[in-house]
């Protein structure tokens, strides 16, 4: 019997918990509560108040909602007295055919497991994808949780029920993903091609930068688009009105990665807004605006050390100066673009009239848990920070460690240390300044001498430049107090410097009115990365919708994760926000 939306909204309160009985294992009081938040305008929104309700519970319920649970391959799989959701997903993942080696290797991580946190451990095989994770995955997943804090395992635990709750419900109403499982799929596709084996490596104009803008264009075109790979390699598509006349409104984001990065990171910005042309395409529905979707060739500067080629071309901005630059084999930009089959005399040539752009909006994963903790599948982006970055090298005295007493010595490592921790003091003072030193060298350093000199990276970011700026003055007031109090000389060298990019609040509103009709609350916040829209920002009015990062918000890493359903929500409110898009009226 198929079950719809209206089906539960018009249900009973004793029908509406029998109907979602086994949605979550073993616990009637969950639909219980949320039966009377009816009716839900959407699935979006009935999902959101049943994981409302879990968030919500005492700790003693999230307790005893994660034990009646059970473990994976566990005593209950093998005596057959699992649920039947949960009989057909560890089935499904094959954990019902483990080897003996695979099956020894779950029993003993299920008692190392419930010996550290007392509960059993909880994984949504199904996967972000909802296709299924490995065994060999699975296996993985739950050796790196073994390694969690308590607090953090308990809260990955309520969110990982939460994503099983999600499929089952998509199970039970026959909800089909619109564009959640092509983005994903398409995703892997280009994520398997790199420069390193074993790792997600695509720097600018390598052989798999190049293979990936091919299938790009080739999606684009197959999306019945318009379809070119500019000299600088951008991928771009066009999407054209029935109007001639139209102005442009542009999306997009970059396909270059960092080293051994994520296959979220960017890609799903360009990937999801083709899904989206792809389908207005195949209905026969125009825009009354030109649509044109960029992938930015770089963004990352992993090759070259330059970032935001890409998007500095289309604004005019690109510095030609940098064809010159090289990579680590000494060959020049210059070289690779011409090897790749691009003239560098056309550069300039890619730069937007500025009168013709409505404005920018782009979708990347957050790369954070900030989504992640609130439970929200998107937010809507109020400012991209600015950064200063410094190279710091200071310079003291190198003696012998077992004969220079501690009153004596100039440390410049013990500097650098005391340096360190001022800047996670001072940074931990305003809610979106943070401050970074991740690099630290001591040159020529010995274990058995002082370090007579140290060098370490600096980096400090804001949603706002004057919060920036102050920050940036206090810690290098602190640092020379140190050096001087320390008898270390200090030099202090700006290696880069962007401003900060708020987000337009007319394009925000518009975002925030899609995100709405589709059942999500309306959150803002600040983007701490920087993104191709802080180089567009210098053309036009820009706007960013961020999608949920799982595996506790890591990004520039393999672990990186979004979910099909958050892919999924993320382009159906851009497809209505586009179909509801107003010009600025001064536009």
């Amino acid at each position: 019997m198929t079950i719809s939306l209206d089906d539960l909204n018009q249900a009973s309160a004793s029908d509406f918990v029998a109907r979602l009985q086994g949605i979550y294992e073993h616990s009637p009081w969950i639909p219980q509560r949320a039966a009377a938040q009816r009716p839900f305008g959407s699935l979006a929104a009935l999902k959101r108040v049943l994981q409302a309700v879990v968030s919500s519970a005492t700790q003693d319920e999230q307790l005893a909602l994660i034990r009646a649970h059970p473990e994976l391959a566990g005593k209950a799989a093998i005596a057959g007295k699992l649920s039947k959701e949960s009989t057909g997903e560890q089935a499904q993942a094959g954990l019902a055919h483990c080897s003996p080696e695979e099956f020894a290797l779950l029993h003993q991580l299920n008692a190392d497991y419930h010996s550290k946190f007392g509960f059993p451990f909880i994984v949504a095989v199904k996967g972000p994808d909802g296709k299924g994770m490995t065994r060999q995955a699975i296996i993985r997943t739950f050796a790196r949780r073994c390694k969690n804090a308590h607090e953090d395992e308990l809260a990955e635990c309520l969110r990982q029920i939460g994503r099983i709750a999600e499929l089952r419900l998509n199970d039970l109403l026959h909800h089909h993903l619109e564009f959640g499982h092509t983005i994903m799929a398409w995703s892997e596709m280009i994520g398997a091609w790199s420069d390193e084996e074993d790792a997600l490596t695509c720097a600018y104009m390598t052989a798999a930068h190049r293979q990936t803008a091919n299938q790009l264009a080739l999606w684009i075109k197959e999306a019945g688009m318009q379809v070119a790979i500019d000299a600088v390699g951008n991928v771009v598509g066009r999407y054209l009105s029935a109007n001639p006349a139209a102005k442009t409104l542009l999306t997009g984001s970059h396909y270059d990665t960092v080293r051994n990065g994520g296959k979220y990171d960017g890609r799903v910005g360009i990937l999801l807004p083709i899904a989206i042309v792809k389908h207005l395409h195949e209905r026969g529905e125009k825009l009354p605006f030109h649509l044109e979707i960029i992938a930015f060739s770089e963004e990352e500067g992993v090759r070259f050390k330059s970032t935001f080629l890409g998007s500095n071309a289309i604004t005019g901005q690109f510095d030609l100066a940098l064809l010159e630059k090289t990579d680590d084999a000494g060959m020049t930009m210059r070289a690779a673009l011409s090897a790749a089959g691009h003239d560098v005399a056309r550069i300039p040539a890619i730069a937007r009239n500025q009168a013709d752009i409505l404005g920018f909006v782009e979708v990347h994963i957050e790369q954070g848990p900030v989504l992640l903790g609130r439970d929200l599948p998107v937010g809507i982006v109020s400012s991209i920070a600015g950064s200063c970055r410094y190279l710091v090298e200071l310079t003291g005295v190198a003696s012998h460690a077992g004969t220079t007493p501690m009153h004596m010595r100039k440390d410049a490592a013990a500097a650098a240390a005391e340096i360190i921790l001022t800047v996670e003091q001072r940074c931990s003072q305003a809610p979106s300044l943070v401050g970074t030193v991740g690099q630290l060298q001591v040159p020529h350093g010995s274990v058995n001498v002082i370090p007579g000199a140290c060098q370490l990276s600096l980096d400090i970011r804001a949603a706002d430049d004057a919060t920036r700026d102050a920050a940036v003055a206090d810690i290098v007031q602190q640092i020379d107090a140190i050096c001087q109090r320390r008898h270390i000389e200090v030099s202090l060298t700006m290696t880069m410097s962007a401003p900060a990019a708020p987000c337009a609040p007319w394009l925000m509103q518009q975002l925030a009115a899609a995100t709405a009709r589709a059942g999500v609350p309306v959150f803002e916040l600040p983007s701490g990365a920087g993104h191709d829209a802080m180089a567009l920002a210098k053309m036009t009015d820009v706007a960013m919708l961020f999608t949920r990062c799982g595996n506790g918000g890591i990004s520039h890493n393999p672990l990186e994760s979004m979910t099909a359903d958050d892919a999924d929500i993320s382009a159906q409110i851009l497809l209505d926000f586009l179909r509801h898009f107003q010009a600025r009226p001064d536009a």
